[in-house]
């Protein structure tokens, strides 16, 4: 079995709010082996971002702190490392390819000089080997003239090629564990291809981890070797890739599926949507957090939170699993 190189246990992050404390991610757990890739999935608000914020240290201390939880990456726990640690690992152990790249990117300073920059503080590479470095990253990214748009601003570039950079950034260093938060957004079809392609080059030459959060269940479907399922701020379900596709155990994965457009549905009828939104953290369910959109729930999901039952290989949060035999997981 290989062994995990980041494990997060029981996250809980809370954040200030005018009504009081609210909870953003409750309880998550989950394990990443070392050259292995994990998809997080979920509708927007569901605490995808946070939980990988939280795993960056990113957490700003006046808005929000991680209430609850371990997080070990190679036999450290980063909660309990100063913000100097952190600041080490941050980019060089551990990179992130941000979901908004123009906020990422410093405005004032050009494509090169950005690039240079991470390069040189996470390598041993000289100015000038790191500026080749840069170069040939933003090719294999798909940037054509590379060598031009290194003298270039961010405003100068489209959305898609500032993500590109920011790609090609986080790819640059020797990072164990890469965090990528919806890494093809804004970007053609032919380039997401090339972009997982070469995150997938990544894990099989170096064995890096990597955390993929995405919407795009197709994305996951490509290169994901297990999915991790949020909702509302939990995990729902856990599963490897192939048993999520041939057999989705929770009621809201099973809706995430079925949303999907298919070639043999009637193209004249309605798609299938999950019906009402993701409640607000401040006015959750008692019961089952999905339980006031799902059309499965029994009696005890509006009264009780469902426990995480082991089934194999698999994790599920839902009351009909008691039923089944599921063991219920700690």
């Amino acid at each position: 079995m290989a062994q995990n190189l980041i494990e997060v246990q029981d996250l809980k992050v809370v954040f200030q709010s005018k009504h009081g404390e609210v909870t953003a991610v409750d309880g998550v757990s989950f394990a990443i082996p070392k050259g292995k890739t994990l998809g997080v999935v979920g509708e927007s608000g569901c605490g995808k971002s946070v939980t990988s914020m939280a795993i960056m240290g990113l957490i700003r201390p006046h808005a929000g702190k991680v209430a609850r939880g371990k997080i070990w990456f190679n036999g450290r726990d980063l909660l309990t490392l100063s913000p100097k640690e952190m600041r080490n690992i941050r980019g060089n152990e551990i990179s992130m390819i941000f979901q908004d790249s123009m906020t990422a990117l410093n405005p004032v300073l050009t494509i090169g000089t950005q690039i240079i920059e991470t390069i040189r503080v996470h390598t041993t590479l000289t100015r000038k080997q790191a500026y080749a470095h840069a170069v040939s990253m933003l090719e294999k990214v798909g940037i054509p003239s590379p060598e031009r748009r290194m003298k270039e601003y961010p405003f100068q570039l489209s959305g898609g090629m500032r993500q590109r950079v920011m790609i090609a950034m986080a790819l640059s260093g020797n990072a164990q564990l890469l965090i990528a938060d919806e890494p093809t957004t804004a970007l053609d079809v032919t380039i997401q291809a090339q972009i997982l392609d070469l995150m997938n080059q990544l894990k099989q030459t170096t064995q890096t981890s990597i955390l993929l959060i995405t919407h795009d269940m197709g994305v996951v479907a490509e290169t994901a070797d297990e999915i991790l399922v949020m909702y509302a701020g939990g995990v729902v379900e856990h599963s490897p890739t192939k048993d999520i596709f041939k057999n989705p155990l929770h009621p809201y994965t099973q809706g995430l599926l079925a949303s999907i457009p298919r070639l043999d549905q009637d193209a004249e009828g309605p798609l299938y949507t999950i019906e009402g939104s993701v409640p607000s953290p401040q006015n959750m369910p008692k019961g089952c957090r999905f339980c006031t959109r799902c059309e499965q729930k029994m009696e005890i999901c509006a009264q009780q939170a469902p426990p995480m039952f082991q089934l194999g290989p698999r994790r599920v949060s839902c009351w009909k699993y008691a039923q089944e035999g599921g063991e219920q997981h700690a």
